[in-house]
């Protein structure tokens, strides 16, 4: 079955609680993203999906988090981009640590 150019699919690694929303990482094909918001009723999900929709301009709709809801390591799911384009634009985000 061919892959779907236009859906990434991201493997990320969140830590809830912190500082501010920042990338603070990206290791073995898993971006690691800190999250202002605390982990409470599926908050923390909502900040990430936000915090993705405006660093890669995509609409929050159009991403989901696939697996790992209620667990720190997620498999998020984004229409609209391929893989390559969603990880080099993270990628660029980590230099200035864009926050929100």
């Amino acid at each position: 079955m061919p892959m779907n150019e236009d859906q990434a699919r991201l493997n990320i690694r969140v830590q809830p609680g912190s500082s501010k929303n920042m990338i603070s990482g990206y290791i073995d094909g898993i971006f690691n993203i800190k999250i202002a918001t605390r982990p409470e009723k599926g908050k923390a999900n909502e900040s990430l999906i936000k915090y993705l929709s405006k660093l890669l301009g995509v609409a929050k709709s159009n991403i989901s988090i696939q697996k790992g809801i209620t667990s720190r390591n997620k498999l998020v799911m984004i229409k609209g981009i391929s893989t390559s384009n969603a990880i080099s634009l993270l990628l660029r985000s980590t230099d200035g640590e864009k926050s929100i």
